[in-house]
Parts: C-alpha cells; structure tokens; sequence
C-alpha cells in the first residue's frame, strides 16, 4: 500500500492538495511503515494544473492525506481508486501510524471556489 501525505515545506502535512506540488510517498506493508521518499511535481502536474483525464504520478496510491481539499478532488481521487482524507494532524509521521491505526482524525472537505 502506498500513502501520500501533502507537505509543501517538507515538515508539516499542508493544505489545499490542489495546489500543493511537493508529497511524502510511504510504502506500507503488513500494516508497517517501511519506506518513505519525497515526490516533486511540476507546477502542471498539481491537480490543479493536470487533466482529471491524464495518468497522474499519484495515481498509484492508495490513500492521499492533506490538511485540506475540495469535494472536486475528493471526487477524482475516488475514480481512480484513492481514499483522499482531510486532518489537522499536523506531523505526517503521526498521520500515517493514525491512519494505519484507525486513529486519525478526519474532517470534512473544505468547500471553496475558484475563478477559472
């Protein structure tokens, strides 16, 4: 199983998942953390960015963990099989062993608009 954690700075799991280009990859086996890499997108690949049509770099994940996303992304993370999920939890460490664990805690998606 792989886990996406959204953190722009590299330390924190960060909002708007939307925009964000800069992601922790954790490999999980047998309910165990094992690797955990660092993926850097380009400005057009953020989903903001990238066709919700196109093959995407996260589109191997199971699970995508952000302090925040829209019901849009949310929506076109479940076409392709991802659980896409909203915290406070701001250590991403401490969001994957929550998930793994059942503990973590989920907020609803944030609603926002955009001019397009």
């Amino acid at each position: 199983m792989k886990i996406a954690i959204t953190s722009q700075n590299k330390r924190e799991v960060t909002g708007h998942a939307g925009k964000c280009r800069k992601f922790w990859i954790y490999e999980v086996s047998e309910g165990k953390i094992g690797e955990k890499n660092l993926l850097e997108l380009p400005k057009e690949q953020s989903f903001h960015e990238s066709s919700t049509h196109a093959e995407h770099p996260l589109d191997g994940i199971q699970v995508l963990i952000s302090g925040g996303m829209g019901g849009g992304l949310i929506r076109r993370l479940e076409v392709k099989g991802i659980e896409g999920i909203v915290t406070s939890e701001k250590s991403p460490d401490k969001a994957v062993a929550a998930y793994l664990d059942g503990s973590l805690e989920r907020l609803a998606p944030h609603h926002h608009g955009h001019a397009h």
